[in-house]
This record gives C-alpha cells, sequence and structure tokens, in this order.
C-alpha cells in the first residue's frame, strides 16, 4: 500500500496539471455571461429595477428543474444591481433553505445579512420563531434597510415546515416602513404554490418566470465556455464537450450535471497522468458521480425524512401511503423521535420523488378512487450503509 500511495504523489507531482482555474467548474462560480438565459436574466433585472429608484420590487417566483439556471441567472443579477446600487441601505440576502434545514436557520441565516446590533444578534437556538421575526422586522425598520431576501428551494422549506415565514414576510408591509422586504423564491417544484395558504397567496403579489431545460446544443457550447476558462488548451477536446452535453443533455438537460461531469472526468485524467479527458475518463467520472449523488443526497436529509425513506424501504415491491404512514409512525416510536401527520409525510415523498430516491405515482383503483403507490428506487444495501453513519438511526439499522 505505501508503494501505491508514493506512486500517487510521485504523479501528482511530477505530472503535468490539467487545470489552470478549477473555480470555473465549481457550482458557485457565476460566470461574466450567461448563455442561452438572455430572456430571463432580463425579466429578473426587469422585476428588481425598482429598487434603484428607492421602491419596493414585485416578489418573483422561478420555476424550473435542478441545473437549468435559476440561481445562476438571480446571482448574476443581484451582483449587478448590488454594483449599480452603490447604497448601503440595501442589502441582497440569499438564503437555501435545504442547507438551512429549518425555520429557524433559515431566520438565522438571513439575520446574519442584516449585521444586526449586539444584544439583538441570532443566536443558534433558543429564541422563539416570532421573536426572531421581530428582531429581523425592528432591524429592517429602523435602518430604513431596503432588502431582497432569495429564498433558494422554497418549496423545501414549504413541504417540510410550513409557510408561517411567507406569512409573517409577505403581510410585513407596514411594519416595514420606510424600509421593505421583497421576495425571490426558487422552486424546483412547478405546483409549489398548491401547497400554500390562501392567504400567503393572495398577498405574495408575485410575479413567475419558468427556466426550461437546455438543449443538448446549448449544454455543449455552455460547457465549451467553461472548459475554455478551466483546462489548458487541448485537455477538453470537441468530442469530450460532446459526449458530456449529450449524457447530461439525455436526461434532464441539467447544466449543473454537465458542468460537475466535466470537472470529475477533468480530475480523473490528472489522476491517471493523462494529458487529455478521453471517453473512459467521462464514464468513469459519471460512474462515480451517480453513486457520490445518492449518498450526498441521504446525509443531506433531515431525519424525519430518512426516517420515511427507511420505511419504505420495508416494504418489497412498494406500499400504498396507509400502510408506510403505520411503519413510519412505529419507526419514528423506535427511534424517539415525533410522528409528522400524513398530510406532511405526502409532501415529504413528493420532495423524495423529486430526488429520485422514490417513486410515487397515483394509481387508480375505479370505484374506490386513488390511492398512491410508492417504491424505493435505489439500492436497500446502499440506504442502510449510508444510514447507519447517522447516530440517529442505530436503533433502526
Amino acid at each position: 500500500m505505501s508503494r501505491e500511495i508514493d506512486e500517487i504523489f510521485r504523479r501528482a507531482k511530477e505530472g503535468r496539471p490539467l487545470f489552470v482555474n478549477r473555480d470555473a467548474l465549481s457550482p458557485d462560480f457565476v460566470p461574466p455571461r450567461l448563455p442561452f438565459r438572455d430572456p430571463q436574466t432580463r425579466a429578473v433585472a426587469q422585476t428588481l429595477a425598482p429598487i434603484l429608484r428607492g421602491a419596493k420590487p414585485s416578489n418573483l417566483l422561478l420555476y424550473g428543474k435542478t441545473g437549468t439556471g435559476k440561481t445562476a441567472v438571480t446571482n448574476y443579477v443581484l451582483e449587478r444591481l448590488k454594483t449599480e446600487a452603490n447604497n448601503p441601505s440595501l442589502v441582497l440576502a440569499y438564503v437555501n433553505t435545504r442547507l438551512a434545514d429549518g425555520e429557524y436557520r433559515t431566520l438565522a441565516d438571513f439575520a446574519r445579512f442584516l449585521d444586526l446590533s449586539k444584544g439583538k444578534q441570532i443566536p443558534l437556538t433558543g429564541l422563539a420563531i416570532g421573536e426572531v421575526v421581530d428582531r429581523i422586522f425592528e432591524n429592517i425598520r429602523t435602518n430604513k434597510k431596503k432588502v431582497v431576501l432569495v429564498l433558494d428551494e422554497i418549496d423545501y422549506l414549504v413541504k417540510l415546515f410550513g409557510d408561517d415565514i411567507l406569512y409573517a414576510f409577505t403581510r410585513s408591509g407596514n411594519k416595514l416602513a420606510p424600509g421593505f422586504l421583497a421576495i425571490v423564491g426558487i422552486s424546483n417544484d412547478l405546483k409549489f404554490k398548491e401547497g400554500l395558504d390562501p392567504r400567503v397567496l393572495s398577498s405574495m403579489s408575485e410575479e413567475e418566470l419558468v427556466f426550461p431545460p437546455y438543449t443538448v446544443d446549448e449544454l455543449r457550447e455552455i460547457l465549451k465556455e467553461r472548459a475554455g476558462a478551466a483546462f489548458r488548451p487541448s485537455v477538453a477536446s470537441a468530442a469530450a464537450i460532446n459526449l458530456c452535453a449529450a449524457m447530461a443533455g439525455s436526461e434532464h438537460g441539467d447544466a449543473r450535471r454537465a458542468i460537475d461531469l466535466l470537472r470529475i472526468a477533468g480530475e480523473v485524467a490528472e489522476r491517471e497522468g493523462l494529458g487529455e479527458i478521453d471517453e473512459a475518463c467521462i464514464k468513469q467520472a459519471s460512474a462515480k458521480m451517480e453513486v457520490d449523488r445518492v449518498d450526498e443526497a441521504i446525509r443531506s436529509l433531515p431525519v424525519q425524512t430518512k426516517a420515511i425513506l427507511y420505511a419504505v424501504s420495508r416494504f418489497d415491491g412498494g406500499t400504498n401511503t396507509g400502510e408506510l404512514y403505520l411503519a413510519y409512525s412505529t419507526l419514528c416510536k423506535r427511534l424517539g423521535i415525533e410522528t409528522l401527520t400524513q398530510r406532511r409525510l405526502s409532501g415529504i415523498l413528493g420532495d423524495l420523488d423529486l430526488l429520485g430516491l422514490v417513486e410515487a405515482s397515483v394509481v387508480s383503483k375505479g370505484r374506490r378512487g386513488r390511492t398512491k403507490k410508492i417504491q424505493l428506487l435505489i439500492s436497500k444495501d446502499t440506504l442502510t450503509k449510508t444510514l447507519s453513519e447517522d447516530v440517529a438511526f442505530e436503533a433502526a439499522t
């Protein structure tokens, strides 16, 4: 083993690096140009432009599948807006609700952008949600701040924790004057609004924008630009870029996946001491991404969602909502965690379906109505292995 490690290190030292700017293929990179998203970029900019006159813009909801440019377009416009405004009272806040994983953390992450005074700062835990909201509102009102809050994966927050925060934010107008709070919601779920309370819907006053998936040809051009910034010349050939675009385009038109595929293929080629990315590197990268995607998706789930996923895995050949809820309730007692309502469970199943971890399809039973057929789409062994890393599931696995 020591010889193998020495050989790995030797190749790393002696091999010629393939990357000149690895960040150009990172998920957080905002390129100087966003190909094939001019209409969406223009629409977001037009919606937020009233801020430059000191006026509150409309709330905005952006829809589209993963990797269609929603977050990239939003961050691109916000960066330009901040430069153009050059106004210390303007606050542009971004919170990914899936990463925040809860109402309290979402509010705490938001509060960090507001620079709350000492004594009014939000601790990691310990305050009531209402108190956190009050402190945020007081800061905006007292300092006359003009705030744009981007809630990425807003559907995740609402499905798991309800829409109380949205209700408070969308009804906050008079409480914040002369400041204001505008919301930009980013969602992978086109049906996101169907689960909102009618009072939230009536006060959102939002504009909506749908981002279509990229075509294979569009992905090819995007990868070509990113490869030119990330690699030395001739590392990513036209054939390699075409294959990455075709593999990503054949699935969901996901630019994020296509870019990740190219980056990992470059890392594989560099590790093997190759001078360019070949087909074998791309296929190896694709296999690694699939394994990593499932593992990471499971690890990042909240405990309640993991419990529901584990309950689904107990049924060979699938199950229905009623049977699943019974199994989930029993599991919650074993784990010593709260049992969610059946409605909340159904919402989480939709999220798991979106992630590709389960299939939750509606099946007609004739005169007896309809039911939901639920089955696991990933390996039970993979699920059990990943959940065993979570101390909360020691009693289950």
